[in-house]
């Protein structure tokens, strides 16, 4: 059982910066994938960014390449998502997620284990 806890959203203006944190319970932190989704007013749910177990193969969608990056801490068991140069489009609600499978992350499927999300706004 994963618990997931993310932190760090808030209101910033287009072409500023936030880091998003997600806290995870559990002693298998580092057996799992984890990815970030997102979820835009009337919108599906949508696959960010994702990383392996080891921290070594992280991915991240086209619409954010060059401007988040994803990381992970498994000593701290969080994970993080660095987002810069933020744009209107961006706005949205953000999901940490815990599954054992990246590609599984990678091909949009939701993971077992989410979060409750944090609000991300970016004014123009």
């Amino acid at each position: 059982q994963v618990q997931l806890v993310e932190s760090g959203g808030g209101l910033v203006q287009a072409g500023g910066s936030l880091r998003l944190s997600c806290a995870a319970s559990g002693r298998t932190f580092s057996s799992y994938a984890m990815g970030w989704f997102r979820q835009a007013p009337g919108k599906e749910r949508e696959f960010v960014a994702a990383i392996s177990w080891s921290g070594t193969i992280p991915y991240c969608t086209d619409s954010v390449k060059g401007r988040f990056t994803i990381s992970r801490d498994n000593a701290k068991n969080t994970v993080y998502l660095q987002m810069n140069s933020l744009k209107p489009e961006d706005t949205a609600v953000y999901y940490c997620t815990a599954d054992p499978n990246i590609h599984s992350l990678r091909a949009g499927r939701f993971g077992a284990y989410w979060g409750q999300g944090t609000q991300v706004t970016v004014s123009s």
